[in-house]
């Protein structure tokens, strides 16, 4: 009964699941290049450190934390609805691997702004810059994985 349902609403799903994972690595490709300025630009205690830190926490809160939600559910209502996902081939556990690899990110993303308002940030302005490339590769691997089926 749930399968006829989730495959009625099939289109729906997919849709609302790009529309999320858009919205979602939009807030993933942007919050670690705020923190690079944050870092080289702004000092510590200043009024345009106060601003960085709401913008920060604006972008997490409002749009990504709740685009990554969306993301999941609907990625798993896709995955529950009958004859999408055959889990005897490689791509699915690829695309989880690497979805699970960019909800870590998400998270150390939102430690590292938790650091910024403690005034305890350790990283320098080029780490943030070259972890801005993991989701890049986790994406890569990920429409890879959906669209060629490998």
């Amino acid at each position: 009964m749930i399968g006829d349902f989730l495959a009625s609403v099939y289109p729906w799903t997919k849709a609302l699941h790009v529309i999320s994972v858009i919205t979602w690595m939009a807030g993933i490709f942007y919050l670690p290049r705020l923190f690079v300025y944050h870092v080289e630009v702004v000092g510590q205690g200043s009024e345009t450190d106060k601003l960085f830190q709401v913008m920060e926490r604006k972008l997490l809160r409002l749009i990504m934390n709740p685009a990554m939600t969306a993301t999941w559910t609907f990625g798993l209502a896709l995955v529950f609805t009958p004859g999408i996902v055959d889990w005897s081939e490689v791509w699915p556990w690829t695309k989880a691997a690497s979805v699970l690899a960019m909800t870590w990110f998400h998270h150390w993303l939102g430690y590292r702004r938790k650091d910024f308002v403690n005034g305890t940030n350790s990283r320098t302005g080029r780490t943030y810059r070259m972890m801005n490339e993991v989701p890049t590769v986790l994406m890569i691997v990920i429409v890879l994985s959906v669209i060629l089926k490998y």
